[in-house]
């Protein structure tokens, strides 16, 4: 019985470090759950979310998603924080309150920093640059300036549930 009870504690340990925020990365509440909009309109990604390990590890800090035609959309209502190049590519930055910031690139807008945005309406037009390949827009999302997986956010992420045992 002594066997049962560890091998049960451990599959609990296990679940729960699987569990969103386990890892002390910040999550969205359930309010902002499922709340934006696919930026590019297509509710399809082409490369997912990879959590570095630490803050300097490597990983891909967003998801890159695909874009029908040409025009990109404000994931939420916001504030343009930034609009600019930034190495190789143009990006938009827009603040949605509450500590969540989203990033678009490679991104061109006429847009400026102060301007005010709309979920769904058009923030720019998909250019070249970045890592993303053709078609493909990266969106990055920071909640407190730690970053999250944005999935969660446009509610393709589900929530792990665990089930009763035994």
């Amino acid at each position: 019985m002594r066997t049962h009870a560890r091998a049960l504690a451990a599959l609990v340990a296990v679940a729960l470090a699987l569990l969103p925020g386990a890892d002390g990365l910040p999550e969205p509440g359930d309010e902002l759950r499922g709340r934006w909009v696919w930026p590019g309109g297509v509710p399809e990604v082409v490369t997912p979310y990879e959590q570095p390990a630490h803050d300097y590890a490597p990983g891909h800090r967003g998801v890159d998603v695909a874009v029908r035609g040409s025009e990109v959309v404000a994931p939420d209502d916001g504030v343009v924080a930034f609009r600019g190049t930034v190495v190789d590519r143009p990006l938009i930055t827009i603040d949605h309150g509450g500590g969540l910031v989203s990033t678009l690139e490679p991104v061109e807008s006429d847009l400026s920093p102060g301007d005010a945005v709309s979920r769904g309406a058009v923030v720019g037009t998909l250019a070249e640059g970045g890592h993303t390949p053709p078609g493909a827009l990266h969106l990055g999302a920071r909640l407190d300036g730690e970053y999250i997986n944005p999935l969660a956010l446009l509610g393709a992420l589900e929530r792990p549930i665990l089930l009763p045992c035994c």
